[in-house]
């Protein structure tokens, strides 16, 4: 899921010539007709919301949405106003898209259960039928390994027949195999550095981590875009952070000389590292 990469020395990358022309990130624009007729149709649900809201206060509706007792009125509310509103009057009129329980593997396509609700989606009751080949848009599934067909499962197939189902420890205990330095040497070679460093996928792996290979009088910079644990993982580690544009390579060699030429802010002392954080896939 995530490298560390480090490079010591005026070393050039392998793929150096693929950043010669600025990256130019381009999106496409939702049309005019789509946005409004969006906009149009949260503004008719929120009407509908408050009127809605009347009926019940006036018994004629019934809410199933959690809400403050009269007795806690006095205390800091556990429910925000507008965030209840929303999840009442918005949120349940379209839940059905959402949370969808699923009956195979979670790969490019599964199938779904199929369910039906007589109360405006409050409940859900599940017909007995199958949704089949619907596509996935919604899993972590980056490399393919949730399917039980294919290369993926077959060389998963064939790895666990010669090392297990898994290492159950760290790899600084007893968790260090073959293949996972064959794999940092590969990728080194991938990004022309000296050496990297893999680790296991997880929110902890980069929040933890990243404090025990930069601190104080170290310089981290990270991309604009990168997911909320390295964010977390850089402000824990007490380094300074700079943030370059999203996988822009001119704005991140232009920090990167800045920061070698000037050291750091007042005594221009050279910083004693500087990492770089990006990621492999931003969703």
């Amino acid at each position: 899921r995530l490298c560390y990469s480090m490079s010591q020395s005026n070393h050039v990358a392998r793929n150096a010539s693929l950043y010669n022309k600025p990256f130019v990130e381009q999106f496409e624009e939702t049309p005019l007709v789509v946005a409004v007729l969006t906009y149009m149709g949260y503004g008719i649900l929120t009407i509908f919301g408050y009127l809605r809201d009347f009926l019940r206060d006036w018994g004629f509706e019934k809410c199933h949405v959690a809400r403050e007792r009269d007795a806690q009125k006095d205390f800091v509310p556990l429910y925000q106003d507008f965030e209840n509103f929303y999840t009442r009057n918005l949120y349940m009129r379209i839940r059905d898209n959402w949370n969808r329980p699923i009956c195979s593997v979670p790969g490019a396509k599964m199938d779904l259960v199929e369910r039906v609700s007589k109360d405006y989606n409050w409940t859900f009751e599940h017909t007995g039928m199958v949704v089949r080949e619907v596509i996935n848009m919604g899993s972590y599934n980056y490399l393919g390994f949730a399917e039980n067909t294919g290369s993926c499962a077959e060389a998963a197939t064939a790895s666990n027949s010669v090392y297990g189902v898994g290492v159950a420890s760290t790899r600084y205990e007893m968790g260090n195999l073959d293949i996972h330095e064959e794999m940092e040497q590969l990728v080194a070679r991938f990004l022309g550095v000296e050496s990297a460093m893999a680790f296991g996928m997880g929110f902890a792996t980069n929040s933890m981590n990243i404090p025990a290979l930069a601190g104080k009088g170290c310089l981290i910079l990270s991309d604009e875009l990168n997911h909320a644990s390295l964010v977390l993982g850089a402000r824990l580690s007490g380094s300074t952070i700079r943030v370059f544009k999203h996988n822009n390579m001119v704005s991140l060699e232009k920090m990167l000389k800045d920061a070698i030429v000037h050291g750091q802010p007042r005594t221009h002392r050279p910083w004693k590292k500087i990492l770089i954080l990006v990621e492999g896939i931003y969703r």
